[in-house]
């Protein structure tokens, strides 16, 4: 679980995104970033019990700075209004499918798989899908997936409106074969971050994500 002092941290770095006010309220930030940290090494211990690969990863690894980069955002603000951390191989420099845990008041959620692949990277994952459908039809529509994560990003901008080159409309695979994205989440109530529930919660999600990323990965390592 995380602290009170941690959401209500974030909560008013939203109000005040400028340097003054957090360096004025460093103190209060470095207790929130330690709270976190903590947090994300309870999880790789949980998530770590049935994915080997996160065996030997720190959680300083894993999370992500909340100095936002700003050069070529319109956004000038300089600092993220979350705390993000993500796990897998490589932690938070994976370049392969893994996890993603976003903590923020109102926008909570952890996500598994690999989200808008490099389109080499897109078709050696479209491929296997091809090769290995009924498997990876079932990873996405077994129980465990549907009642944690319910099922893959399939928003508009995340699905192409013809078949990728090389495939049919008419391929049983091609809802699959479409998308932009291989990732699915699951959102976080406010009420559970700072419950016990927190830790259950993120990895039994992240254990329902697992399969999703071995196949992406296998895809990509060959």
């Amino acid at each position: 679980m995380l602290q009170k002092t941690t959401i209500q941290f974030l909560k008013d770095l939203k109000q005040n995104n400028h340097r003054d006010w957090f360096e004025a309220n460093r103190k209060v930030y470095e207790a929130a970033k330690a709270d976190y940290l903590q947090l994300v090494g309870e999880v790789l211990k949980g998530v770590g019990e049935n994915d080997g690969t996160l065996a030997i990863l720190q959680p300083k690894e894993c999370v992500f700075r909340i100095n936002r980069d700003v050069r070529f955002s319109k956004d000038k603000s300089p600092y993220k209004t979350n705390m993000g951390a993500g796990f897998g191989k490589g932690g938070k420099k994976m370049i392969l499918a893994g996890y993603y845990l976003h903590c923020e008041p109102g926008g909570s959620f952890i996500a598994g798989g690999m989200w808008m692949p490099p389109a080499p990277e897109l078709k050696k994952i479209r491929q296997e899908i091809d090769y290995c459908f009924e498997e990876f039809d079932g990873i996405v529509t077994s129980p465990s997936f549907k009642q944690q994560l319910r099922a893959l990003e399939n928003s508009k901008d995340m699905v192409l409106s013809r078949p990728p080159k090389g495939y049919e409309e008419s391929n049983p695979a091609i809802q699959y074969l479409k998308l932009k994205s291989y990732i699915a989440s699951a959102a976080i109530p406010d009420a559970v971050l700072t419950s016990k529930e927190l830790v259950p919660t993120i990895v039994a999600a992240c254990k329902a994500a697992q399969p999703l990323i071995y196949f992406i990965n296998k895809a990509l390592e060959g």
